[in-house]
C-alpha cells in the first residue's frame, strides 16, 4: 500500500522536476526498525511558487488537499496536507529551500520501489530532522537508526546541529544527539 502509493508520487515528482525526498516515519522504516507510521512525509526542494505543479500532481493522483484555503495554508504552513481516501493515507509535502535542505536532497539515497526510483533522505540527514523535532518518538528514532546503521557520519551530523544551534532560539540539539550516542555506546 505505502509502497505503491510512495512510487507513484516519486514518479510524479520526478515527471515535474520537483527535487524531494522521503523524510519520517517511512524513512524509519528504511533504514530503522519496523514500527507503525499511517503517513508519508515528504520534503521538496523548492519554493511555494511551485504549489500549482505540485496540486496539479496531486490531482493526477486522485490526492484530496486537505485545507480549505490551500494558498494561504501554505504561504501561513509551508505544507501542502493531501489525503489518499482510499487508503486513508495522509501525505505532507514539505516546501524547502534552504542551503541544508538542498544539500540533504542532493545526498538522498535512490531506492526502487514497485520499479520506481524513490528518493529517501540519508540516515544522517534523518538523523538531523529527527533531533530537530525532538519529539519523544523522534528521539527513540535517532536511537534506533545509531544503532542499526554503524559508520554513520557522526561529524557531518555534529557539523549541521551545531549550526542548528546557533540560529535558533531553542537551543540544545547537538547536546540532545551527544546524550543519544553515548547511551548506544
Amino acid at each position: 500500500m505505502f509502497e505503491e502509493l510512495l512510487a507513484r508520487i516519486a514518479a510524479g515528482l520526478s515527471r515535474r522536476n520537483l527535487p524531494y525526498m522521503i523524510i519520517g516515519g517511512q524513512a524509519v522504516l528504511l533504514y530503522g526498525e519496523p514500527r507503525l507510521t499511517k503517513d508519508i512525509d515528504i520534503t521538496l526542494g523548492v519554493n511555494i511558487d511551485r504549489l500549482d505543479e505540485l496540486l496539479a500532481m496531486a490531482k493526477e493522483l486522485s490526492l484530496t488537499p486537505l485545507p480549505e484555503d490551500i494558498p494561504s495554508f501554505v504561504q501561513k504552513t509551508m505544507v501542502l496536507p493531501l489525503l489518499e481516501k482510499s487508503t486513508g493515507i495522509r501525505i505532507d509535502f514539505i516546501f524547502s529551500f534552504t542551503p541544508y535542505e538542498t544539500q540533504a536532497i542532493g545526498r538522498a539515497k535512490s531506492i526502487i520501489l514497485s520499479g520506481q526510483e524513490v528518493c529517501f533522505a540519508s540516515p544522517e540527514d534523518l538523523i538531523l530532522h529527527k533531533v530537530f523535532a525532538g519529539r519523544p518518538r523522534d528521539l527513540e528514532d535517532v536511537r534506533t537508526l545509531i544503532l542499526k546503521n554503524p559508520g554513520i557520519g557522526v561529524a557531518y551530523i555534529r557539523r549541521w546541529l551545531k549550526e542548528f544551534d546557533s540560529a535558533v532560539q531553542e537551543k540544545g540539539f547537538l547536546e540532545t544527539f551527544e546524550k543519544i550516542l553515548k547511551d548506544t555506546e
